[in-house]
């Protein structure tokens, strides 16, 4: 007993030292044992800080979200189709609503993020903007952008028609005599150089970088990247004007006997030729919204045109004069005109009334808009661009540059704020500041993508292509439903077949016995009634043929001879 005793007596001197290292429910470590060092305890080693609770979070769930904010990146008009029959389809369709505002949400929120803030000369009080000149520019930006300014001296082969990328990272070059150049406009890299070897009206990038098209006096031609040529179309003769519909993978074209053609490059087929009855084409234009096409005529109207229609969607009185320029802003609700009276005028697409009447000195000749709604106009020897024109009529321009000769073609660089002016001594790169839209989304147009990004960006868009007969003024129609029109067609065609083909038989189920007992309902035999009725047809043959047999018997008929069984292959 004595031991035992020792025993517990060791044991029960020893549980504070086990204590000290391992903290029992309400029981808390007052500091180190004897012997430990400091911050150390015999047990556990160095001693760990203790986490503090955290307290509730005030805030809980994620921050909210203005509705002005998210409704801007919402796509659609918000018209809802009617509630479909099928539970899959119902399923899928609230599923991709619950999609695109998740994705409206996410791009609301990370608005933040972006790295570039757009912005427009501030000048003092007191100072006009259209004073300041492209040195002054140059000076004030930094190293990069003043290299976005520079001049080409191309003197032989111009004057010169030009146009960039959907990306903004290409530039293509036409001279009217035959000379084409394609290059990296950015690093200055010569992608190709050829010359034509006879005059040239229009020039244009296909869906990439890699095909471009070429309107020469005869034909259109297309080529490669490397200057090679791929195709002549010969039934495409003395084209004009060119534009490529890059959703719909269609050049629209616009030649002197008035006529205006599509071609499908994805296939190489032309989808329509329209004769628009109204002479020579010259002006041409694009809405990126819905890419209908605008032309403009000698007797001052603007007609717009579809591939599906065979005479145009909307005609619209814009000049006394002849029509020279036209440019619709990106969005697609403002387009601005130029004729021979010397008026600019901005017209509202949703109701085709004028805006605005702006007189200028000699009259525009090009038109283009910028990504931020700036509108630049080639009156005579000098390039105008105008601020907020579609808002207010502008008393002064934004910006005054007068190239070495008079523009021949306008166009802004997307992305970018430059603005690419052709003519006779070759092209100019004029920087505007606040023109590109400062952030880009790299899915859509990427200008530093790869190789292997542009294959498969061409796959994909190819996959999306949008099909010629869906090219309409309002393309928000193509998603409702006019259940009225159709409950009327099916009652139509109920009355004239006298039964409803859509009709679904009334479901009867099959009453079946279950069990062990091996006692199964018996099938019944299908089509017993034909069944019936063929084999008594075949039954009345054989009697008329044994009747037909005896009657030949009696008439002392010769017997018919048996016939072998190879006899059935002679002829």
């Amino acid at each position: 007993m004595a031991a035992a005793s020792g025993s517990v007596s060791r044991l029960r001197r020893s549980r504070p030292l086990l204590g000290a290292g391992a903290h029992g429910p309400g029981r808390a470590r007052r500091g180190p044992a004897a012997g430990a060092g400091p911050g150390e305890s015999r047990c556990r080693g160095p001693e760990r800080p203790r986490a503090r609770p955290q307290g509730k979070d005030p805030f809980p769930g994620p921050a909210p979200l203005p509705r002005a904010r998210l409704r801007r990146f919402l796509r659609g008009g918000g018209d809802r189709a009617p509630r479909a029959q099928a539970p899959r389809l119902r399923w899928c369709l609230k599923r991709s609503v619950q999609g695109e505002e998740a994705a409206a949400a996410r791009a609301a929120r990370t608005e933040l993020l972006l790295p570039e803030e757009p912005g427009f000369l501030e000048p003092d009080p007191g100072q006009d903007t259209s004073t300041i000149t492209q040195g002054d520019i140059v000076e004030a930006v930094d190293i990069a952008s003043a290299a976005k300014h520079f001049e080409l001296r191309l003197e032989q082969f111009g004057p010169y028609r030009l146009d960039y990328t959907r990306n903004g990272r290409h530039l293509l070059l036409g001279g009217r005599r035959g000379h084409v150049a394609a290059l990296d406009w950015q690093t200055k890299e010569l992608r190709c150089e050829i010359n034509v070897m006879e005059p040239l009206n229009d020039v244009a990038w296909l869906h990439s970088e890699s095909l471009l098209a070429v309107a020469q006096r005869r034909w259109l031609h297309v080529y490669d990247s490397q200057g090679l040529e791929l195709n002549v179309l010969k039934s495409f003769p003395c084209v004009l004007r060119l534009q490529f519909l890059p959703y719909h993978f269609l050049l629209a074209t616009a030649n002197a006997q008035g006529f205006l053609q599509y071609l499908d490059i994805s296939v190489g087929k032309e989808v329509a030729a329209l004769s628009t009855r109204a002479g020579r084409l010259a002006v041409m234009a694009q809405n990126p919204a819905n890419a209908v096409l605008h032309l403009g005529h000698g007797n001052g109207t603007v007609t717009l045109w579809s591939p599906s229609v065979p005479e145009p969607l909307v005609r619209v009185l814009c000049h006394r004069g002849a029509v020279r320029a036209l440019a619709i802003d990106a969005s697609g609700t403002y387009m601005a005109s130029a004729g021979l009276d010397r008026k600019l005028r901005v017209f509202d697409l949703r109701t085709y009334k004028a805006l605005h009447d702006l007189v200028l000195p000699l009259g525009a000749a090009h038109l283009d808009f910028s990504q931020r709604g700036l509108l630049a106009a080639s009156c005579g020897d000098v390039v105008q661009v105008y601020k907020e024109v579609v808002k207010e009529l502008p008393t002064q321009p934004y910006l005054c540059h007068r190239p070495p000769r008079p523009p021949s073609a306008l166009r802004f660089c997307p992305f970018e704020d430059v603005l690419g002016a052709g003519h006779a001594h070759g092209f100019t790169s004029i920087l505007v500041p606040g023109a590109g839209e400062a952030n880009l989304d790299a899915l859509e147009n990427n200008p530093y993508r790869s190789r292997r990004q542009r294959q498969e960006w061409e796959v994909k868009a190819l996959l999306e292509k949008i099909p010629a007969e869906l090219l309409t003024l309002d393309p928000s129609l193509l998603g409702r439903t006019d259940t009225a029109t159709l409950q009327q067609k099916r009652d139509e065609r109920i009355q004239r077949l006298g039964f409803d083909p859509q009709a679904k038989a009334k479901f009867k189920p099959r009453h079946r016995l279950k069990g062990s007992s091996g006692l199964h309902r018996k099938k019944k035999v299908a089509h017993e009634e034909q069944r019936a009725v063929i084999q008594q047809s075949v039954e009345q043959r054989e009697q008329e043929r044994k009747r037909e047999r005896k009657e030949k018997k009696k008439m002392g008929a010769p017997p018919t001879p048996k016939r072998g069984a190879l006899e059935r292959f002679k002829r």
